[in-house]
């Protein structure tokens, strides 16, 4: 019997630009943009920095554009701190089901193969499409989520990385197959990454796991072999995880219709899970006027795995940004002394500032069952909020703002991008970049866009 990845494998290979709808093209383009706008901020953040300086360290030339910086290095290399850019902040796009992603952890594979290879803006869109339909049809396959077994999601970006890489090199499906066999049979990425006290690694397993899916397409074209049934087979993913597996995900149905138009992006640098009662906590103090002086508490109901994820006790005591960013109680903390939660709120000053740091001890989290049977489809959160003088204000949130069901427009997409690139990008330069990504389907080699995403200020 033809295996799971012989089929995604077979389809992958012959999926032509002509295929692709309008509505998928142009979301193909607003998450490029998204994508790039999170690097260039990432591209300022200190363990980039560290990991730069580390690839610098290690040697080496090559035709692939490091953002940012403007280095060129290898594809391996490249797709590795790209992707760590992209990751850094916790601002790039999410898709939450029964296992959660964030897609763009994998473009940087196809720009840089693009960029080495001179390929067109048609060829990178194609590649943005069929990253996001991989990516988020194994969000769907593990019931209950991998997740929910203890593995980190980057797991699956090892089955889905090296397809984008293929697709880019132009694998046949037999060596694609081999690809998928090379990245996901080493691949498995432990949950411990996201849990308790966080540590760099949070945002490092998933661009990992895309330089993995690289590495594995450069040699599968050079006859490379892998094992063939690393989902399904013996000892495969299955059998280490154990049972409950819906497989219609992606052996049924693969672009009928593209998934890349239901994924989300983030309008707060946090964890995915806490942008609704974050934006719950910001109505209810931006209606009512209110100052953290004038609040006792702020009970937030949500499901169960924020509650245990997000608000454990090592939440109550971030020491770091990646701690922070995944803080229940810090992030509320932040809406609660300032008003917003962007990213001036996770720089090492902030961190430690006592007024913030305070208003933790007001937050109560607990789970709420009516919201964990609503959910994956709802991400619901009700936050109470108790003032001083004994008044109550309660405010529900079921959509978080940046999901296509209450999506960000372009301006707004283009407020974040701007806040994130214009302290390392003139205007200019930006402006330029956002006209060649929307433009991406005009475009002769992939080399020129690469050029606009350097540093030029």
């Amino acid at each position: 019997m033809p295996t799971l990845t012989n089929a995604i494998a077979r389809w992958a290979c012959g999926l032509k630009y002509e295929d692709l709808t309008p509505d998928a093209i142009d979301a193909s383009k607003r998450f490029l943009y998204d994508t790039l706008g999170c690097a260039l901020g990432g591209y300022q953040v200190h363990d980039v920095k560290m990991f730069l300086e580390y690839l610098r360290e290690m040697g080496g030339q090559g035709t692939c554009t490091v953002i940012g910086a403007g280095d060129k290095t290898n594809p391996v290399a490249a797709s590795m701190i790209n992707a760590l850019m992209v990751r850094a902040m916790d601002y790039n796009d999410i898709y939450w089901k029964q296992d959660p992603s964030h897609p763009s952890d994998l473009l940087s594979a196809p720009m840089a193969l693009a960029e080495r290879d001179h390929l067109t803006g048609k060829d990178l869109i194609l590649a943005v499409v069929l990253g996001y339909e991989i990516t988020m049809r194994l969000c769907h396959i593990a019931v209950p989520g991998i997740r929910e077994r203890g593995w980190h999601h980057a797991t699956l970006m090892a089955y889905a990385a090296p397809i984008v890489a293929g697709k880019m090199i132009g694998l046949d499906y037999e060596k694609m197959q081999h690809a998928i066999g090379i990245a996901s049979c080493h691949g498995f990425t432990l949950g411990c990454a996201v849990a308790g006290k966080l540590t760099m690694m949070k945002n490092t397993v998933s661009p990992m796991a895309t330089r993995d899916g690289v590495e594995a397409a450069l040699l599968a074209q050079k006859g490379y072999t892998g094992p063939e049934g690393v989902i399904e087979g013996k000892e495969g993913m299955e059998h280490c995880l154990g049972e409950g597996w819906d497989y219609d995900w992606i052996n049924k149905n693969l672009g009928d219709r593209f998934m890349i138009t239901d994924c989300g992006m983030k309008s707060y640098p946090i964890e995915a899970l806490m942008h609704s009662p974050v934006s719950a906590t910001l109505h209810i103090i931006r209606e009512n006027s209110l100052k953290a002086e004038d609040i006792t508490e702020v009970k937030i109901e949500s499901i169960a795995r924020a509650a245990d994820i997000l608000s454990d006790p090592a939440k109550y005591k971030p020491e770091s940004k990646e701690s922070a960013d995944h803080s229940l109680p810090y992030c509320i903390a932040a809406a609660v002394a300032e008003g917003r939660v962007t990213p001036l709120e996770f720089t090492e000053e902030k961190l430690w500032d006592e007024r913030l740091r305070s208003q933790m001890q007001k937050v109560k989290v607990v789970a709420n069952d009516e919201f964990e049977n609503a959910f994956p489809a709802k991400q619901c959160s009700r936050v109470t909020i108790t003032t001083t003088d004994g008044r109550s204000f309660t405010h529900q949130v079921d959509v978080p703002k940046g999901d296509p069901r209450d999506p960000m427009s372009l301006d707004e997409l283009e407020t974040k991008f701007d806040a994130l690139a214009a302290p390392i990008m003139t205007d200019a330069r930006r402006s330029q970049l956002r006209e060649c990504i929307f433009a991406l389907d005009n475009l002769d080699d992939v080399a020129k866009l690469m050029s606009l995403t350097v540093a030029d200020r």
